[in-house]
């Protein structure tokens, strides 16, 4: 690395690892409770990790997927991660919390690892994925930065045109958290315009045999502990943060929620395949998987607080222009609105004297949605005004049809 990066990413380096104390600190208050009911939502401080160390019977040195009704809502390699942690710790009556605090150790560790991958990226903004404040409050809430450290290497390769290591690095990702699976979608098209098409082959059968290679065994010995994170997925309803519990919550029911979430969906993927096809050279996949996974997230049945960790990074590597910047901190402050308000919404819904009714909630909720679409918005316009996207095809005005 010249000299001339070597401040950059230095400085880089300490933000980072100040942001992941912050983050400790603003966790720790939870630890002097053992993370007590409402008290870990009225401090939001509540994280999956000492949550599911009991629940699903970790603390006993239970494989993660042996209990056909208790496995692990998580895909094998986080199942994995959950469950080597609760093997290692040693035996003591503050095993939980002891489970808890190494877990936090390695996800700080993956933080760090992550904005270096940003920088690499995007130098000139990588700054803004170690201050990220909805990021920072979100951080230990549950294991997401390991799937999210091997999406952004996959996608740090895939622009470099290392095909291979992107692919397994893509199908480690997914082995992780699913939600990557989404990323296929830009890459196919990306491929497909660049007439590789024997990569993309190469590039999909990579990516599905690293997944097999991480999921089979597990299938063969504990077939339903692993089926029932697709389960659990599959037949949930409307949940939290997501556009249809804010409609429902507002009285707004629209019925099938299936149907128009996979409707949500599909519009989803027509806008990010007519983005890719209409661009005057390809883009880059850093270019458009913020645009991708914010899209899918919002057309979602469910829109975690803690997904704001996913799109960080994505949306710091999108980024172009500096005057475009206020659109991130738009969205960011909407995201620490929303992390307040539904744990103060959990609070009230589990027994505090405060908090925030359900209709507030819901009314944030759309906030946060709208603010992340707009950011999605300029986005895409700054992509126009670049002379990246042709702007008479995706910004032409109404009188301009005939």
């Amino acid at each position: 690395m010249s000299t001339r990066l070597a401040k950059p990413a230095v400085i880089l380096i300490f933000l980072s690892l100040m942001a992941t104390l912050v983050g400790a600190v603003k966790f720790s208050s939870c630890e002097e409770s053992f993370w007590a009911t409402p008290d870990q939502y009225v401090h939001a401080c509540y994280s999956d990790i000492p949550s599911l160390y009991g629940e699903r019977e970790l603390d006993d040195d239970r494989w993660s997927y042996s209990s056909t009704t208790n496995a692990v809502e998580y895909p094998v390699l986080t199942g994995t991660v959950m469950w080597f942690f609760a093997r290692v710790i040693p035996s003591s009556e503050n095993e939980m919390l002891n489970y808890y605090r190494i877990n936090q150790i390695f996800l700080a560790g993956l933080f760090l690892f992550i904005a270096f991958i940003v920088y690499r990226i995007k130098p000139e903004f990588a700054y803004l994925s170690a201050i990220a404040p909805a990021a920072i409050a979100s951080l230990y809430i549950n294991w997401d930065l390991w799937a999210i450290a091997s999406m952004m290497l996959s996608i740090y390769w895939f622009d470099r045109k290392k095909y291979t290591h992107s692919a397994l690095a893509m199908g480690i990702s997914i082995s992780t958290k699913f939600l990557p699976i989404f990323l296929l979608l830009p890459i196919a098209l990306i491929l497909w315009r660049r007439n590789e098409i024997r990569e993309l082959a190469r590039y999909l059968g990579l990516t599905v045999a690293t997944f097999l290679l991480f999921n089979v065994p597990v299938m063969l010995t504990t077939p339903e502990g692993w089926l029932r994170f697709y389960q659990l997925n599959f037949d949930r309803g409307e949940d939290w943060g997501s556009l249809w519990y804010a409609f429902s919550s507002l009285g707004v029911n629209l019925g099938n929620t299936n149907f128009f979430a996979i409707l949500a969906l599909a519009v989803a993927v027509l806008v990010v395949s007519l983005l890719i096809f209409s661009t005057k050279e390809t883009v880059q996949l850093a270019d458009v998987s913020f645009i991708v996974l914010a899209l899918v997230m919002i057309a979602s049945k469910v829109y975690s607080p803690q997904y704001v960790l996913w799109l960080v990074p994505l949306a710091v590597i999108a980024m172009t222009r500096r005057k475009d910047v206020h659109a991130f901190w738009v969205w960011q402050i909407a995201e620490v609105i929303y992390h307040i308000a539904i744990w103060q919404h959990l609070a009230t819904v589990t027994g505090a004297k405060f908090g925030l009714p359900l209709t507030g909630y819901a009314l944030i909720s759309l906030l946060r949605i709208a603010a992340c679409l707009y950011f999605v918005v300029v986005l895409i316009k700054k992509a126009s005004k670049d002379g990246q996207f042709p702007h008479e095809f995706l910004f032409k005005s109404a009188d301009s049809y005939p």
